[in-house]
């Protein structure tokens, strides 16, 4: 194991610049997931800390060894890549052993360190096949596996799930974490989907035009955004971005939600910002995850802070264990998950509870989390 650190690392081809002053610090055995859109910047950093790309300015160090010039093979790292990178020629056995032959390491070590990899992946049955031969589950099984024969210092994964059906990835998402909490190497994780940042990491870091918009734990990135792109990229379904001003009613500062010409509803401001009398007559974002928006019985008690709102339904989406039901709020689509007991015919209106409790304000021009 190791710890990662990265220090004001910039990356530019020619004029165009990818990464802008990252500042990353791993600890050892964290497990750090990148996510963010095509084309933000988390794979040439994963390429960085690999040593497969040259750095244009900062420092990268694992341990406390600094790597930022040093070549790849030097620097104790294992890949898994998106296409799995297997050799079609060999068997499941020689693609695992492969590298620890390169190193030189005795036959007996590399015939018990291959064993001790296959059980732990269950793939024993698979080491006289070949790749042509496996399913894609299996084909990332065995590069997983050939990366953990060799014992790195720090694993580093490049969408290795991207390929997969939704069901497999689902699975592959468990293993990879039941293989993190064996191992407990330090791991470098490259996605766009945030259903796996959210489940694998220990800390997300998420990125936008080569710059990390926010970095932390992903309870705390999911209650606590620091920004519209963070708060609707992270989150399925996303969060509702109601846009609002903040005004005064009976002496008190709060946000009034319609939902259609009589059906309205007072939020006091005094839970959602700090400040709220500096901000009267501005055009604010009220941002409201879907589970904060649930179903309420005529007889239901709504005391603080929960505010009741009768909205018309739109559409109705059941997914199981609960459902979407899709309304509109100061005129925007904002989507509310309830329990199915209580969703209505679309085109039918039914009274809704708002949980303001971690309801979060954005400057609607800035973008930026309001305080």
């Amino acid at each position: 194991m190791a710890s990662l650190s990265i220090e004001n690392v910039k990356k530019q081809f020619g004029k165009t610049v990818v990464l802008r002053d990252i500042c990353l610090d791993i600890t050892h055995g964290e497990f750090l997931v990148l996510v963010g859109p095509s084309g933000c910047g988390k794979s040439t950093l994963l390429n960085l800390i690999a040593g497969l790309e040259t750095i244009s300015d900062g420092v990268i160090r694992i341990g406390e060894k600094d790597v930022t010039h040093v070549p790849p093979k030097d620097r104790d790292i294992a890949m898994v890549f998106q296409s799995y990178a297997l050799y079609p020629n060999m068997n499941v056995r020689k693609n695992i052993s492969f590298g620890l032959e390169t190193r030189k390491m005795a036959r007996p070590e590399i015939k018990k360190q291959v064993e001790k990899v296959a059980a732990m992946l269950q793939i024993e049955d698979l080491l006289d096949r070949k790749p042509a031969q496996l399913s894609g589950g299996q084909r990332q099984r065995v590069a997983m596996g050939r990366a953990l024969a060799r014992e790195p210092a720090i694993f580093l994964f490049d969408e290795p799930l991207s390929n997969l059906d939704a069901k497999l990835r689902v699975d592959m998402r468990t293993e990879i974490k039941l293989l993190h909490q064996k191992v407990g190497t330090t791991i470098v994780y490259v996605t766009h989907d945030q259903i796996e940042a959210m489940t694998l990491a220990d800390r997300i870091a998420v990125m936008k035009d080569g710059v990390i918009q926010q970095f932390g734990s992903p309870r705390e990135i999911y209650d606590n955004p620091s920004s519209m792109f963070v708060a609707g990229f992270i989150g399925s379904p996303a969060m509702n971005f109601i846009p609002c001003e903040l005004g005064e009613e009976d002496g008190e500062y709060g946000i009034l939600l319609t939902a259609g010409q009589d059906e309205t509803c007072f939020i006091p401001a005094g839970g959602l910002c700090r400040n709220p009398g500096d901000l009267a007559g501005k055009s604010l974002v009220l941002g409201l995850r879907p589970e904060q928006i649930g179903a309420a019985l005529p007889g239901d008690q709504i005391l603080p802070p929960m505010s009741r709102l009768t909205c018309r339904v739109d559409v109705v989406e059941p997914t199981g264990p609960d459902t979407l039901v899709f309304t509109r709020i100061n005129r925007v689509k904002t989507t509310c998950r309830i329990h199915p007991d209580r969703a209505v015919a679309p085109g039918q209106t039914m009274d809704l509870t708002l949980d303001t409790s971690k309801a979060v304000l954005f400057d609607s021009a800035a973008g930026t989390r309001i305080q």
